[in-house]
């Protein structure tokens, strides 16, 4: 009864006009995010952040989650069209959608997967809902060990599922929490890595370095795989007089598909550093192992692409878990939505929904409503966002290039800011280009000061033991899912990834 007057009051809160607005506005936005290929959900929120300088914090952070989400239902649409996923989480998508687009039913497959990621993302907010008060009351007995244990728990576990090139995630992760030492350290007062410059005496800020990486850095890498010269590519013709809506069959042969792979996705996404991608792979393979007709998958079978949409968003739902109870980011989107709450002197953990419940229900109960908005935006704006596919990234490209600097430089009107932001746009393109990770260099920069000062704390405990960490039954048990985590993600990576793999080979 408790929960569901919590949600009540959250769905108050939601529900005002201005919050709606912020809530559309951030679904809209989101979506077009998804669409842009080569952009996600972590370049969109990184650049978008300063514009929500000023604002409510309830409705900056209900409209950034938006965005979050949203992006997961427009990266869907390249995938469908243009065999061009919008971003990593939506790959999977492509190995049926496009078959399918190119039978003449792009109008079913898109009206499908915006039906999947409604389900996904609802099922997931549901659990959501039902679970996160239990996270939090677990984790109020958790100490500075635990927190640096937690921190730790997510590098490695993102560091592990970039699987081959682990060497260079853990490079990327190691200069992350290298940028994470520069400023004054508090506990001395000594400057650490200024280098003269009073600007920095602060330490590095977040926005840019997340802004240069997923933003710029995606664009560098675009223009040097020529989209400036080639444009975007071309629609899928299918035949107008074929019917837009799904068949009776589409939906009874994946009404179990939806069912399982939205717990499927949760679970994963709970998981800090599984995300999105490795769940909608993992379906994908789960769905054509069980199938009776396996053969039919990567030819334009409609399980193939419910699969994959619905644990990606359900996901999506899953990474709020750790990032709301614990303060723990999972994953690059969720170090930037805790950027965004550090920004508004926000601090996510075992306390976050007693402190301050008419934010975090409000939230929560922002996503139900968010599924619903992007549920018809998918449906109905089918056209327009076809329409925004066809801009040519000669145009596009210098329009993010523009909002990149001037969403940067409005932040603190900081000059260095603005070069920090160019710098790891170069740096970005070249992580880019060589397998490095941004994505655990984001999250180090986040977790890294995080991470330190509890380590701090906890030698402080326990005058300099690292007994402590062995001594305490919730820090033993942290470590222990952790070393199970290593273990096992890399046999669920290549699980997921086989699919990818049999689905190459077959074409």
């Amino acid at each position: 009864m408790d929960i569901f007057s919590d949600l009540m009051m959250g769905l108050s809160v939601a529900i005002t006009p201005i919050n709606m607005v912020y809530l559309l506005v951030g679904a809209m936005v989101g979506m077009i995010v998804g669409v842009i290929p080569g952009f996600g959900p972590s370049a969109g929120l990184a650049i978008l952040l300063p514009i929500t300088f000023g604002m409510d914090p309830i409705g900056a952070i209900m409209m950034l989650a938006a965005i979050y989400y949203g992006a997961m239902y427009g990266g869907t649409i390249t995938s469908i069209l243009l065999n061009t996923p919008g971003e990593s989480a939506t790959v999977a998508s492509t190995f049926d959608g496009f078959p399918l687009a190119k039978k003449g039913r792009a109008g079913p497959a898109l009206v499908m997967q915006a039906v999947a990621s409604f389900v996904g993302g609802t099922v997931g907010v549901i659990l959501i809902t039902v679970l996160a008060p239990l996270f939090a009351q677990v984790s109020r007995s958790f100490g500075p060990p635990e927190y640096f244990l937690l921190a730790m728990m997510g590098m490695l576990t993102l560091i592990v599922m970039i699987g081959s090139n682990w060497k260079l995630g853990l490079l990327s992760a190691l200069i992350g929490f290298a940028l994470g030492t520069v400023g004054v350290d508090l506990e001395t007062g000594q400057g650490r890595y200024t280098f003269g410059s009073a600007e920095l005496i602060g330490g590095i800020y977040f926005i840019p370095i997340a802004i240069g990486l997923f933003g710029l850095g995606e664009l560098f890498y675009a223009f040097y795989q020529g989209l400036h010269k080639t444009g975007t590519g071309s629609i899928v013709q299918y035949d107008k007089e074929e019917r837009f809506w799904p068949t009776a069959q589409d939906w009874i042969s994946t009404r179990m598909t939806m069912a399982r792979h939205s717990v499927l996705g949760f679970v994963v996404g709970v998981i800090p550093g599984a995300g999105a991608t490795i769940a909608s792979l993992m379906a994908y393979s789960t769905e054509r192992s069980i199938s009776k007709n396996p053969e039919k998958f990567g030819k334009g079978e409609m399980a193939g692409l419910v699969a994959p949409e619905t644990a990606n968003n359900a996901a999506s739902s899953g990474a709020m878990i750790p990032l709301l109870t614990l303060g723990i980011p999972g994953s690059a989107s969720t170090a930037v939505l805790l950027a965004a709450f550090l920004l508004w002197g926000l601090r996510p953990g075992p306390l976050f929904m007693e402190q301050n419940p008419e934010l975090a229900w409000g939230l929560i109960a922002s996503m139900y409503l968010g599924n619903m908005a992007l549920l018809t935006i998918s449906i109905f704006a089918i056209p327009l966002f076809v329409k925004l596919i066809k801009v040519p990234y000669r145009i596009l490209g210098p329009t993010v290039l523009v909002i990149c600097t001037l969403g940067t430089f409005s932040v603190n009107a900081s000059f260095v800011e603005t070069y920090l932001m160019f710098g790891a746009g170069i740096a970005g393109f070249f992580m880019r280009l060589y397998g490095f990770s941004p994505a655990a260099l984001v999250l180090a920069l986040v977790l890294g000061p995080l991470a330190e000062e509890a380590l701090r704390q906890t030698l402080t405990i326990s005058r300099g033991s690292f007994g402590i960490f062995i001594d305490r039954p919730a820090s033993l048990s942290i470590i222990g899912v952790t070393i199970a985590l290593v273990v096992l993600l890399p046999l669920l990576n290549r699980f997921g990834k086989s699919a990818g793999d049999a689905e190459k080979a077959g074409t």
